[in-house]
């Protein structure tokens, strides 16, 4: 089955040297654009992470120091890669939980003010583990009868996720054909920022997750006790949780008014 668009969706996956999403870096990111007419365009890029790449990592995706080492960085190439994605809808295998975060990461670093207000995200993992429960490899044998050849490969894992939500859609009869509805679907959970630190509760409305004031309202605690704004300012947050902190502090300083 086919997809049905409205607007280009982006499946992309990143190679890393590693799974902190406020420490660790791009080495590899590939993306497929699908637009609704059908058409695809493709990219993959070598990322020069400025940093070491342990060999833990190096041994699920095989991209060492040396071949990166004359490779572009992150910040070089972060214009291409906007470029690509950003009048487009999202999807990946555990995209939510990992290279969405990551990815807004490495763009705000490289100042590009990347978020998710007027796109939505398509989780494949999400699918399969709600119907599954299984690995992208057995995913890709499952839905399309293959064996995924070349795993952790960017490019090999993005082609693969691309076409597993294909064969979700012919294979499961209650999934609709449609990225806001199958973003709802894939959403674990409501949350503000990407890591997850910051959720919206029953009321809509923003808390902590985590901490002394986990379960707590975001504005409560900034009111209680200004000082937590810079604490996590300060500390080793994404770079996107403090952005959205930010913004809920400026709207209520602007409430004030």
């Amino acid at each position: 089955m086919e997809l049905k668009l409205n607007r280009p969706i982006c499946f992309f996956d990143l190679e890393t040297t590693g799974i902190d999403v406020a420490r660790d870096r791009i080495v590899e990111i590939s993306i497929l654009k699908i637009f609704p007419n059908g058409n695809k365009e493709s990219k993959t890029w070598l990322v020069n992470p400025m940093m070491h790449i342990p060999a833990q990592s190096t041994a699920v995706h095989g991209i060492t120091n040396e071949k990166v080492a004359n490779e572009p960085t992150f910040k070089e190439l972060a214009s291409q890669v906007y470029n690509m994605i950003k009048d487009s809808d999202l999807a990946g295998y555990n995209s939510d939980r990992f290279d969405i975060p990551l990815l807004a990461e490495e763009l705000l670093r490289a100042d590009v003010d990347f978020d998710m207000k007027n796109r939505v995200s398509v989780d494949v993992q999400t699918i399969f583990h709600k119907k599954e429960e299984r690995t992208l490899s057995a995913a890709y044998k499952f839905y399309c009868k293959k064996s995924l050849e070349n795993a952790h490969s960017a490019a090999a894992d993005t082609e693969a996720t691309y076409e597993i939500l294909k064969a979700q859609l012919d294979h499961y009869d209650d999934l609709e054909n449609d990225m806001n509805t199958l973003s709802v679907f894939t959403t674990r959970k409501k949350s503000v920022d990407f890591a997850g630190f910051i959720a919206l509760n029953e009321d809509g409305k923003e808390i902590f997750t985590f901490g002394k004031h986990k379960g707590a309202l975001v504005d409560d605690v900034l009111d209680r006790e200004p000082g937590y704004f810079g604490w996590i300012q300060n500390a080793d947050f994404p770079l996107y949780t403090k952005k959205v902190l930010t913004a809920i502090k400026l709207r209520k300083l602007t409430n004030k008014f």
